[in-house]
């Protein structure tokens, strides 16, 4: 990212390549299209048994066959968890053929098929199944399968189809599978399988359909495949081949799909392969292949449908004959060294995506781009990109008549002159439009505005004019635009404030004026990028620029903006970019902006701003650019942090700075050597007279002490259990300084919560004021005054009294008194984001022992809550923050507001239940349950509690930025189980790790106690949360299991701390 503006030409293409056609990811993005559609009905799974067994089991009659019935219950024992209880049913109380899963032929009762496919199981494979020697089909496909495919498969003689994708599985393919020489259909994809593709299985005559898919194979496609005579579907995306196609693949003619993308092949492709005819899908796409396209490919692949070279090297002209192949529906060409101009295409009247982006087609010609009205004919047409390529001459009327499938248009970074035309607007379902980095001009069409279903929208680096057309604030779906670099005027309008979803603004670089704070007053959105530079905007920064919470980037450089430099920045912590250069800002740097730590570029230079610099910035660890040059900055320059590089520090133009590093040559400080003698000698004389002073109050406090001991022990025991019996509005205000911000600890689900000292014995406890204007506010003050009112637990927050009465100004205030904690909430110590505005002080981290003593206590609070209580009491809104730490670090469970008593029929309750009360809880926190209307239950409250412990031990909330698109918390750790817990755990926790571990040399110990155990432990607190927060409440664990399995986890770990500490003291005295 360019330092000067975040809409520099390089955030940009990071930005779409990112998510467009410029990049990587739209490769996938089809790649995943392609897949989804590359299986024809002529190439659908066969699951047929066309032998001689009939499959009919509604008439068993006797004569059990006890291998087979040995072999399942052998499979059944390698299998660790069975969540769905699928094979409950394998057991003696019933025939083995009528067991879930398994069928059998009617003559000789063998077992002919074993499927159990998207059955959740986790286990292995038991070699056992080779047993099965009438098996036909064996489909486990979609569960959580792990270690090898056992070579005893080799023994499955009759065979045909073997499905094992989706799972975990590792090792080699075992050459045995050979030994099956019926086998018709092998899928291992989506698993862990490394090694060679076996040669042997060239030999398997009878193969139609292989599949090899994403795994970490190695080595070359055997040519003894090209023997398969039979063979319709071969794929091997994502792997790790090299070497080249082979030439015997030439001699498949029934070959309908090939899919070798995503490896390292090399090399030519063999000129008999584009003679198969039968092909329908051929993707060689992400290689190291060089060569040009046959000229004849239309011709000699009448049939294809899917055709992909991305990322190669083909060079060479798009072949005339590619109009030919009139069954096309994808054509990806993306990412080689391709040239000339594009043929006509309007036979490809099936296209749906055609993208040639990143080649160097065209001339820069006038008539580069008359392909693109031949594909109005392409009634499917879902995405075109030809951006990144040479493509002059202006810009064809003709794309209005594009089919009104179209979704992505890309036509970036080329050379296309003209006017967007009007008739722009008759693409409805257009989500992304990119057409920056040309030659265009004119005014931007009013008709955009019709593009309602608009997210995306690149208009940058081109000649436009005029107004921002008011129509934007019709694109109501828009998440990023950019406008930056054009000759844009006149003021924003006021319209764009409905687009609620953008997160990403750029107008930088136009002729753009009006006053910045009337920008942010129409903002209905909080961009995470915003930039306004090199524009004509006046006026000061007003103080609602500390509501934009979410801004990451802010550029507002280049600008005639004036004033000071407002204070409410500090509450955008998340920014990391801040540019204010070149404008007229004066004053001094607020130190509000101490909480922005997460700063990489702060560039204030050419302003009138005074005053020193601030010694925090020294402490701004991720600060990579400081630009404070030509201001009138004075004082002595501080000589850490960033200011140790003065290749990244800029502090010339300011004539009054002297000291800092020697390099930038500024003239040592002078101090008043004189006045400072005499402030020293000054100093010791006031020392003087308050030592004196202190000494003679101290002995007489100690002549006093002894006659009023018993009565100040009386007057403490009566004031600890009396003072706060009859709290008043007053006293209250007393305690909290008239509820002063300084002593604002946080902000709850109804009010505020403050810290107060009583006078009488400087008793510290925490205030919390409910704000009655809130929704709900009063019902929350008496749940909660009702719940904590008979209740007692270590694990509870203690309330000491409630205060209900009326302020000066005479309106109700309610307020509840709780035992003040020390450590502040558990969300604090998870998240450092949480304490941005504090001063430096040294990280506070919790280690694994202690997140699991604070999972205890809080899974002990649940348990008297849900169970001990005279009417079980469910919390409704457990989370970290109502999670609050003593200064033993013991956890207690607070704010019981929405919390709600249970009567004795609705204490299980699941989902059949309605209720009126509204969504309960925290969004991430609640369960899914509630989200639908049903009634609270306890199993509300332990799917918090999963959530929870995930977050306390993932370090992610569960609104994390990385949960989208279906993906949340549960299934983020869920997937992760057991292998790969290590890629989950919070960083922190293998830091603590470590740390302890490195301080022995004996790596070999390490690995064998320390670190598998910790593991361990780990895989079992996961495995906990993950079975809290089952989406079914019926699923979920009980209270009491919870509590007691966490006992036993922390017995292990202090057991394997115990010995880690012994081997610590060992390795340190061996030393």
């Amino acid at each position: 990212m360019n330092a000067d503006s975040f809409g520099s030409e390089m955030e940009l293409e990071s930005d779409l390549e990112e998510r467009g056609f410029g990049g990587v990811r739209i490769t996938d993005e089809v790649l995943a299209f392609t897949r989804n559609i590359r299986m024809h009905p002529e190439t659908s799974l066969d699951f047929s048994i066309d032998e001689e067994e009939d499959l009919d089991v509604t008439s068993v009659v006797g004569g059990n066959n006890e291998t087979d019935r040995l072999a399942l219950l052998e499979f059944k024992a390698k299998i660790t968890n069975d969540p769905l209880q699928v094979m409950s049913s394998w057991n003696d109380s019933i025939q083995f053929c009528q067991w879930r899963g398994v069928t059998c032929g009617r003559r000789r009762q063998r077992v002919t098929m074993l499927n159990l496919h998207s059955s959740k199981l986790v286990g292995s494979l038991s070699p056992h199944v080779g047993n099965l020697s009438f098996l036909k089909g064996l489909t486990l496909q979609n569960n959580s399968f792990h270690n090898e495919i056992p070579p005893e498969i080799g023994r499955l003689h009759k065979l045909n189809f073997l499905y094992l994708n989706n799972n975990t599985l590792s090792g080699k393919i075992p050459t045995s599978i050979s030994g099956c020489t019926n086998l018709k259909y092998i899928v291992v994809s989506r698993n862990l399988l490394n090694g060679e593709i076996p040669a042997t299985l060239g030999t398997l005559s009878k193969l139609r359909f292989a599949s090899f898919e994403s795994n970490n194979l190695i080595g070359n496609i055997p040519p003894s495949l090209g023997n398969l005579s039979s063979l319709e579907v071969f794929g091997t995306h994502s792997n790790n081949l090299s070497g080249s196609i082979p030439t015997s693949f030439g001699q498949l003619t029934r070959l309908t799909f090939f899919g070798v993308s995503l490896n390292m092949l090399s090399g030519r492709i063999p000129p008999s392969i584009f003679n198969l005819s039968s092909l329908k899908t051929f993707d060689v796409g992400s290689n190291q292949i060089q060569q040009h396209l046959p000229s004849d490919i239309g011709i000699t692949l009448p049939n294809i449908k899917i055709l992909s070279i991305i990322f190669n090297q083909f060079t060479g002209p798009i072949p005339i004959s590619i109009s030919n192949a009139t069954n096309l529906e994808v054509l990806q060409l993306t990412g080689n060294k391709l040239r000339g101009r594009v043929p006509c295409l309007e036979k490809l009247n099936r296209v749906s995506i055609f993208v040639l982006g990143s080649n160097e087609l065209g001339n820069g010609g006038a008539n580069d781009l008359n392909f693109l009205c031949s594909l109005t004919n392409a009634t499917f047409l879902f995405a075109l990109g030809i951006n990144v390529n040479n493509f002059g001459g202006e810009l064809p009327k003709c794309i209005v008549n594009f089919s009104t499938t179209l979704t992505i248009l890309n036509l970036d970074n080329n050379k296309i002159s003209g006017n967007i035309p009007i008739g722009i607007g008759n693409l409805t379902n257009l989500e992304r439009l990119e057409m920056w980095n040309n030659k265009l001009s004119g005014y931007i069409p009013f008709e955009i505005g019709k593009l309602h279903k608009l997210q995306f929208l690149a208009l940058s680096y081109n000649n436009f004019f005029g107004n921002m057309p008011s129509s934007l604030g019709n694109l109501t779906l828009l998440i990023k635009l950019y406008f930056n670099d054009n000759n844009l005027q006149g003021n924003i309008p006021l319209s764009l404030g409905k687009c609620q979803n953008v997160n990403t603004l750029n107008l930088a670089n136009n002729n753009l004026s009006g006053t910045v704070s009337s920008l942010l007053s129409i903002l209905s959105f909080s961009p995470i990028g915003l930039d306004l530079s090199g524009n004509k905007f006046t006026g000061f920064i007003p103080m609602a620029v500390g509501n934009l919470k979410n801004l990451e980037i802010l550029d507002i450089s280049e600008n005639m903006l004036f004033g000071e430099v407002p204070t409410s920045l500090g509450s955008c912590v998340k920014l990391e970019v801040l540019n204010m250069r070149r404008n007229f800002f004066q004053g001094v740097i607020p130190s509000s902006l101490e909480s922005l730590r997460g700063l990489e570029i702060l560039d204030l230079s050419n302003n009138n701003l005074s005053g020193n610099i601030p010694r925090y910035l020294e402490s701004f660890k991720f600060l990579k650019l400081l630009n404070l040059s030509y201001n009138h900055f004075e004082g002595e320059v501080p000589a850490k942090g960033v200011f140790k590089n003065t290749s990244a520090t800029s502090i010339k133009g300011n004539i009054e700075l002297c000291g800092g590093m020697p390099m930038f040559k500024l003239p040592i400080c002078k101090y008043n050597k004189s006045k400072k003698r005499q402030l020293t000698h000054s100093l010791k004389i006031i020392i003087s007279v308050l030592s004196g002073l202190f000494g003679v109050t101290l002995v007489i406090s100690l002549l006093l002490l002894f006659s009023f001991k018993r009565k100040r022990r009386e007057s403490t025991l009566n004031n600890s259990q009396n003072f706060l019996l009859n709290v008043s509005y007053q006293s209250l205000l007393k305690a909290t300084n008239a509820f002063s911000s300084t002593n604002l600890i946080g902000v709850g689900s109804f009010g505020s919560v403050y810290r107060g000292v009583f006078n009488q014995d400087r008793h510290i406890v925490a205030v919390k004021v409910l704000n009655l204007l809130d929704r709900g506010a009063s019902k929350s003050f008496i749940a909660e005054c009702d719940a904590l009112r008979n209740i007692r637990h270590r694990n509870l927050v203690k309330v000491l009294t409630a205060c209900s009465s009326v302020d000066y100004q005479g309106h109700d205030f309610k307020a509840l008194v709780y035992e003040f904690m020390s450590n502040g909430n558990l969300d604090e110590w998870l998240h450092t984001i949480a304490r941005t505005n504090e001063a430096l002080e040294e990280q506070r981290n919790l280690n694994i022992l202690q997140r699991l003593n604070i999972a205890i206590d809080v899974a002990n609070a649940l348990e008297y809550l849900h169970h001990y209580c005279h009417t079980p009491i469910v919390h409704c809104d457990l989370k970290p923050s109502n999670v609050l730490l003593d200064d033993e670090m013991i956890g207690h469970v607070g704010d019981f507001g929405l919390a709600k008593f249970l009567l004795k029929a609705s204490q299980d309750c699941f989902t059949n239940q309605s209720s009126s009360i509204g969504l309960r809880g925290t969004i991430g926190y609640a369960p899914p349950e509630y989200g639908m209307g049903n009634e609270v239950s306890i199993y509300g409250d332990i799917y918090s509690y999963g959530i929870l412990l995930l977050e306390m031990f993932t370090g992610k909330r569960p609104t994390d930025n990385i949960f989208k698109d279906n993906l949340n918390l549960h299934d983020f750790v869920k997937g992760a189980l057991p292998e790969q817990v290590i890629n989950i755990v919070d960083p922190i926790i293998l830091w603590e790790r470590e740390d302890v571990e490195t301080r022995t040399n004996d790596t070999h110990i390490q690995n064998q106690i320390g670190t598998p155990k910790i593991q361990e432990c780990l895989i079992l607190i996961f495995g906990i949360g993950v079975s809290c927060s089952m989406e079914s409440p019926r699923e979920r664990m009980n209270i009491y299991d919870v509590v007691a399995q966490l006992h036993l986890i922390r017995e292990k770990l202090l057991g394997t701390r115990i010995r880690r500490e012994r081997l610590q003291i060992t390795g340190t005295e061996g030393q």
